[in-house]
């Protein structure tokens, strides 16, 4: 009896030292795995810093772009990204105007009005598949709608809801999870000092969900902001020496200027390029910065 009891436990003993070797295999692997992104990112970046490091002047935010070398040279006149630059927050601000308001707007309505059914199951399934569509398809449905049916052309106003539409169901899948992450009770104490629907959700439902609700909208707009697809399709300029001055202005963006650079054959054009990159980058992270913010200002548990 005594022999089974210790061929038992050791039997045990064997069984979770297994177990613990296959963990720490799981997390070495785990590990890996992120370390092969965070090295291809840092290595990215590196080349991206090391190409640029020198070109990136006032003279290239505020110049307008060219196709000859010498202008990027010592001595020429000069040669930058300044209409692509003001074109990207143009486009940037109109697309964040346009999705809060349709965004945060669909997403109270289907959470907070709308009853259970199978069309609101329908409708949420639906805006859950839209978030996983390419964005060239996007493209392709603002050239036939914004720029062909409404007559808009190729302006910034079309561009911008172009990108509204791509990142609009995101904006809304996020913004219900805010929203369903408020504790019902607090909406329950609400009611029960009388206040009405719309009330609660003004002042009680929306203040708590805003981190959640502003940080999902950034980081869409952050996604929306390099996109080239979409933009390309509606008619976005590659190469525009004028900044956009108003709705329906012919615009450029930044990752279209920077495209173009790229396939230039001159050397010189490929740091421009990385030195357009990098203003990109760093406006990607200014936005990421503000909903960081944004997040830690308005969360209770701060």
């Amino acid at each position: 009896m005594s022999t089974e009891t210790d061929g038992s436990f050791v039997d045990g003993l064997e069984d979770i030292e297994r177990k613990r070797l296959y963990g720490r295999l799981f997390v070495a692997v785990c590990f890996a795995s992120t370390l092969v992104g965070v090295v291809a990112l840092v290595a990215l970046l590196a080349d991206v810093l090391y190409e640029s490091w020198g070109w990136v002047s006032w003279e290239f935010l505020t110049y307008p772009p060219s196709q000859a070398v010498e202008n990027f040279l010592p001595g020429g006149r000069g040669a930058g990204i300044y209409p692509a630059l003001v074109g990207s927050i143009f486009l940037i601000a109109l697309t964040a105007v346009f999705t809060v308001f349709l965004g945060v707007g669909a997403a109270i309505y289907l959470e907070e009005y709308a009853a259970e059914s199978r069309l609101k199951s329908f409708v949420e399934a639906n805006i859950a598949n839209l978030a996983g569509v390419p964005s060239i398809v996007y493209g392709l449905l603002g050239l036939a709608i914004f720029v062909r049916w409404f007559q808009l052309g190729a302006s910034l106003i079309a561009g911008a809801l172009t990108l509204t539409l791509l990142i609009l169901p995101i904006v809304i899948v996020s913004s219900q999870e805010a929203l369903r992450a408020v504790p019902d009770s607090q909406r329950q104490a609400a009611y029960g000092v009388g206040a009405t629907k719309w009330q609660v959700i003004r002042d009680v439902v929306l203040p708590r969900a805003l981190p959640g609700i502003m940080t999902g909208t950034i980081l869409s707009l952050s996604r929306a902001i390099g996109e080239t697809a979409p933009i390309l399709m509606v008619g976005a300029s590659t190469s525009l020496f004028v900044a956009p001055d108003g709705l329906t202005s012919p615009f450029s963006a930044m990752p279209m200027t920077i495209f173009e650079w790229a396939t230039l054959p001159e050397a010189e054009f490929q740091h421009i390029a990385a030195a357009g990159i990098v203003v990109l980058l760093t406006i990607l992270l200014l936005m990421n910065a503000t909903a960081i913010l944004i997040r830690n200002r308005y969360d209770p548990r701060s």
